[in-house]
């Protein structure tokens, strides 16, 4: 893997296009993912985007951003300012095009050092994104943030299946990753898991019953529009679909989505949020 130590000029990126009604801000600790080998990262969008790769393996390098936490400081006042008067609040999605809790953070420190840097300077609200259990050492400092922020924790649990044929190994097993929402839950954080993408569910009562048991909402999305586009093209490059196809062809399709979420509206009900209405906090009023 190629890893580079790096400065930049402003850690918080104004948020477009998918985000836009989501956050007003995005924040990336590392440029890169090393779970990019993981399957996880079989569909990840990011690396469809080439300002970001540079022609790169998705998965092969990580760019540490040594001075993330100096540059928040920097800049929070003045994005603040920018977004309290262009969106109405200033918020932060914790990250959109890498996880904050990859296994270099233990080295690296980043996301603590920012998690850090908004307990002194704190958002409107704040929206931690991942894909492993390895937040759950950062559990105090969380609780200690959402009493000063609107804070949501989003936990990827995209299937039941701790193997899926033809993919590589999660990046955090399955179950790793209930637990760790549980802990969270159980810290009054508001937890939310994401099953994105949606990939096939081999008990879905008993999948979004154990859900509802660790989390205070659930978020579904397809790689159908999920990845940016309207006909998922850019994951159909790729070999989930395939992977998908071989256990559930009916898992291809968009209809797939909504009939796993009528199902998880009887186990949440008022707390199933479908594509990005769910990323940004708005959930169906009731179990129809």
């Amino acid at each position: 893997m190629e890893l580079s130590l790096a400065h930049i000029r402003n850690i918080l990126t104004r948020t477009s296009g998918f985000l836009q009604t989501v956050t007003s801000h995005s924040l990336q600790p590392y440029r890169g993912c090393t779970f990019g080998n993981a399957l996880c990262g079989v569909g990840c969008y990011v690396q469809h985007n080439g300002h970001i790769t540079q022609g790169r393996p998705w998965g092969g390098f990580l760019e540490v951003r040594q001075n993330a936490a100096e540059s928040y400081r920097q800049h929070a006042d003045k994005e603040r300012r920018w977004a309290r008067a262009a969106r109405g609040r200033f918020s932060i999605f914790l990250s959109s095009s890498t996880d904050p809790f990859l296994p270099q953070e233990s080295r690296y420190g980043v996301t603590r050092s920012l998690l850090e840097a908004m307990l002194d300077m704190p958002p409107d609200g704040l929206i931690v994104q991942t894909h492993t259990h390895r937040m759950e050492e950062y559990l105090p400092l969380l609780e200690r943030l959402a009493g000063q922020t609107d804070l949501r924790l989003h936990l990827s649990i995209e299937t039941d299946q701790e193997q899926v044929e033809g993919l590589p190994p999660h990046a955090s097993p399955v179950e790793r990753r209930f637990a760790a929402a549980a802990a969270a839950k159980s810290r009054g954080i508001r937890t939310i898991v994401t099953v994105a993408p949606l990939l096939p569910i081999a008990d879905p009562e008993r999948f979004f019953a154990r859900i509802a048991k660790v989390a205070d909402a659930v978020v579904l999305d397809h790689f159908i529009g999920g990845d940016g586009t309207v006909d998922g093209r850019r994951t159909r490059s790729t070999p989930l679909p395939a992977a998908i196809a071989r256990i559930d062809p009916a898992a291809l399709e968009l209809d797939y989505r909504d009939r796993m979420a009528l199902v998880a509206k009887r186990h949440l009900p008022g707390s199933v949020g479908i594509h990005i209405e769910g990323f940004a906090g708005r959930f169906a009023a009731g179990p129809g």
